[in-house]
């Protein structure tokens, strides 16, 4: 640790002395705050990437590392399987413009003394989509059994307009569920200023080019969030990877047709999602569901839209997943109904603070207390004796919400929102504490530490 702070201490100076000697690192740079990671990048493609691979080298290289050995676990794949898919199903699909970008985050992270190269990182930017939908589809013809067998289950969000916010404008809020040994490390923040299109501000996991669990905003007033649909199946291994029609959604929507068509054409199946969508210029919002056959969508200008995982669409729901929409006591329909309830509540005036007080809600409906597990919209499944079956998720399995974020038109229009790392309702995952009790998941200790819980925080992009 004491050398991991020496590092960051003298990072800004490192960099100062590379940009002498390439400049593609001009104008960019990291600050390390509140558990998060925040790099401000710009210029051509390859200068994104490199600096991007430049200055998160020490990231991007735990993460890889980190997947390598868990897929390889989970999915009884090596990391040589991810890369030949990458290379022929994404590779030949990706634009020349993420190519570039793609090749430039290889080319800064061997100018740190990292030895990958560009398929690594399509492959690091595929995972989810090899993982969880490629592989199931390969193996089981679409019937996902064990946690990386299936289409992830993963997040709670909202978006809400006219007479349901305390100013008639757009809120819209996120957090993120995954298993923690991938979550610890969901905490980079990108300021992306590109060549063409629009400016950036997003989350990100370490070397993806997109947000991944997808929450942006961009200089045009767009804003885009969105849960996974659970027990989904479907994948069509000549479409377009589901990861850079989301960046492209993320640099060239002005509007939300922009939105749906982009994220529609060409369309893998990859990454299925309830889509929430707002316009500032308008604050008109929109749920847009995305399957393989099936896409639907929903707007409104006065009303809101909720995310828990659950489909809507009675067509999708029958043809491609396995969706109970009778189980009341599944994670997804129960904070279902928790949102519904709190948008009853506090109709008239939800703000920022009240999402941020949403995001971190412990209140199980089916308990009908408080209790932080798998049915509260803050999860945490590793408090939980059902675990989330539908997941793969086995009992007080080591997963849940580990960040969230929140913002408004009004915060758009200057381009900030809040984020905060961790459990969004304060607690902390302690590690030690936690493999003591559970001693069946000591296997991820290699990967899995503590995960503490941050204050909110505001970001900005740099002016």
């Amino acid at each position: 640790m004491r050398y991991k702070a020496l590092f960051l201490l003298l990072l800004p100076f490192l960099c100062s002395i590379r940009s002498e000697v390439d400049p593609r690192l001009a104008g960019s740079y990291r600050q390390d705050k509140n558990g998060w990671v925040f790099v401000h990048l710009q210029g051509t493609p390859n200068d994104i990437g490199f600096q991007d691979g430049y200055l998160l080298a020490p990231d991007i290289d735990d993460a890889i590392r980190t997947l390598k050995y868990y897929l390889a676990i989970g999915t009884r794949k090596s990391w040589g399987w991810y890369r030949a898919n990458a290379r022929r199903m994404f590779w030949p699909k990706l634009t020349k413009e993420y190519k570039e970008e793609i090749e430039g985050i290889a080319e800064g992270l061997q100018a740190r003394g990292k030895k990958y190269d560009a398929i690594d990182i399509t492959a690091l930017n595929g995972w989810m989509e090899l993982a969880q939908y490629y592989l199931p589809a390969l193996r089981y013809g679409g019937i996902q059994r064990g946690e990386w067998d299936r289409a992830p289950g993963h997040c709670s969000a909202f978006i809400a307009t006219g007479s349901y916010t305390s100013d008639g404008k757009i809120v819209m809020a996120h957090n993120a569920w995954v298993n923690y040994v991938v979550g610890e490390r969901w905490n980079i923040i990108e300021d992306i200023v590109p060549e063409n299109g629009n400016r950036i501000l997003m989350d990100a996991f370490p070397g993806f080019i997109d947000s991944g669990d997808d929450f942006a905003e961009n200089s045009a007033g767009i804003l885009i969030t969105e849960t996974t649909i659970a027990q989904y199946r479907g994948f069509d291994p000549n479409g377009a990877p589901e990861f850079m029609r989301a960046r492209e959604a993320e640099q060239y929507s002005n509007n939300i047709d922009d939105f749906v068509r982009i994220m529609t054409t060409d369309n893998n199946g990859a990454y299925a999602n309830d889509w929430l969508v707002g316009d500032t210029k308008t604050n008109e919002i929109a749920r847009v569901e995305i399957g393989l056959k099936h896409y639907r969508e929903w707007r409104t200008k006065n009303g809101y839209f909720v995310g828990s995982n659950f489909p809507s669409d009675p067509a999708l729901i029958k043809d491609e997943t396995h969706f109970n929409v009778y189980d009341r006591n599944s994670s997804m329909n129960a904070r279902k109904r928790r949102w519904e309830e709190l948008m009853k509540e506090y109709k008239g005036k939800i703000d920022a603070n009240l999402a941020k007080k949403f995001l971190g809600d412990t209140y199980d409906v089916v308990l009908k207390r408080n209790f932080a597990g798998s049915r509260s919209l803050c999860g945490e499944v590793e408090n939980d004796p059902a675990g989330i079956p539908q997941w793969g998720w086995t009992p007080y399995f080591p997963g849940g919400a580990v960040q969230a974020k929140v913002t408004t038109t009004d915060l758009a229009k200057k381009m900030e929102f809040w984020a905060r790392m961790g459990h969004p309702d304060g607690d902390n995952f302690i590690a030690s504490k936690f493999f003591a009790a559970h001693p069946r998941y000591r296997w991820m200790g290699r990967y899995l530490h503590s995960m503490l819980s941050y204050p909110w925080t505001l970001f900005a992009a740099k002016r």
